[in-house]
């Protein structure tokens, strides 16, 4: 018995502490965002055509550059025009000429029709006469209007106020009324659109804060999440898209900076309210399993508790996640270890700073980028247990 006592091995220690890194759950205001992806839209776009046929002369612009409404981009040749204009005008000053002699004419006939020293016909055809050249006049008013207006023509203007883009003709090309593609594009940049969309079921909801006064709207950048500009919900588009189940809306962004441009594609987050003394966690600290979403949470002896939580649906995939149910403000949760817990399971846990609830987006600001979690501290490798020292030998 003494020799079966020596040879039990010693019971094994208690497995050391599991490290862990754990932040506070945070309360305050937080901001509620309704995330869809969008694409820019230029709010007016233009095609300069040629309104008279000729020779492109010159062209006014460089590419790239900044017009305003009305600058010049190019002329065409302007002396046909200017030679039909000067006909027109000389054809007014013949028949007005032609319209004065009749009208004399017209004065003597009724002297002599007084007297009864012509018939009344020759009196009557004559003012007929005056009333056919004074027609005359008018029609040729018409075509010196209608000359002068092909003789604007031929000097090319914007339309808007925008952005050119690349020419598409040289000077020295001919150029007509049946080309189609235009001198140059015109894009305005300032303001500028944004259209995205959002599953219908938040339709419900975006109605009734839009209903209450205007509501903020951030882009921002697919690649790495970036603020690029803050504008305003402008409409809801009249109709539920039934092919997809979603509803498009549009907002205005002034961009002053140009920093969005026509055709790109960016991240919408369409801010419906601020939630007050709401509860906020890092998103890494928000488990799945078979019964739904749940985190861990360090107690007070430093061992953790598996505690199921609810989880706002909006903002997904933001830094911090809105808790509905489920922890209370100031407990600290698990954000990185999770992999080697159970429930009761000992750690040792490393506080990390948590970021505060985001504020409402200000005019020109970015968001304040959530803390990261350093990463977790390599767990420290358990003593090995001691060999069992040999038994000494039987008493004999």
């Amino acid at each position: 018995m003494l020799v079966a006592a020596w040879m039990k091995p010693p019971p094994k220690p208690a497995p050391p502490p599991i490290p862990v890194s754990v932040a506070a759950v945070q309360s305050g205001d937080v901001p509620v965002y309704l995330n869809g992806i969008g694409n820019v839209q230029a709010y007016n776009t233009v095609t300069v055509r040629f309104l008279v046929n000729g020779t492109l002369q010159k062209v006014d612009f460089t590419e790239g550059q900044d017009v305003k409404e009305g600058d010049l981009l190019g002329e065409i040749d302007p002396r046909p025009y200017q030679a039909a204009l000067d006909q027109a005008t000389a054809a007014k000053a013949r028949d007005e000429a032609a319209l004065a002699n009749a009208q004399l004419d017209l004065l003597r006939y009724e002297k002599l029709a007084a007297q009864n020293s012509v018939a009344t016909q020759v009196r009557d055809t004559q003012a007929a006469l005056v009333r056919q050249d004074e027609a005359t006049i008018k029609n040729d008013q018409a075509q010196i209007e209608s000359a002068s207006l092909q003789l604007l023509y031929t000097k090319v203007i914007s339309p808007i106020t925008g952005r050119t883009g690349v020419r598409q003709i040289d000077a020295g090309n001919i150029v007509g009324t049946t080309n189609t593609t235009g001198l140059v594009v015109v894009t305005q940049l300032e303001p500028i659109s944004v259209l995205f969309t959002l599953p219908e079921d938040d339709f419900s909801l975006v109605n009734k804060w839009m209903a209450q006064g205007p509501l903020t709207v951030a882009a921002t950048s697919r690649a790495d999440n970036k603020r690029l500009s803050q504008g305003t919900l402008l409409l809801i588009n009249n109709q539920i898209d039934q092919t997809n189940g979603t509803i498009q809306l549009k907002a205005t962004f002034d961009n002053k900076d140009h920093v969005l441009w026509p055709g790109q594609f960016i991240d919408a987050q369409l801010l419906v309210e601020t939630r007050h003394n709401a509860l906020t966690v890092p998103t890494a600290a928000v488990q799945l399993g078979p019964q739904g979403t749940y985190a861990y949470v360090v107690k007070s002896d430093n061992t953790v508790e598996m505690r199921p939580i609810k989880v706002s649906s909006f903002d997904a995939g933001a830094p911090q996640a809105l808790i509905l149910s489920g922890l209370s403000a100031g407990e600290n949760v698990v954000i990185d270890g999770q992999v080697k817990l159970r429930a009761g399971a000992a750690v040792k846990p490393t506080v990390v700073a948590s970021a505060p609830p985001a504020p409402p987006p200000m005019s020109g600001s970015a968001p304040a980028p959530a803390a990261a979690p350093p990463p977790a501290t390599p767990p420290t490798p358990a003593p090995s247990p001691a060999a069992p020292s040999a038994p000494p030998p039987a008493p004999k």
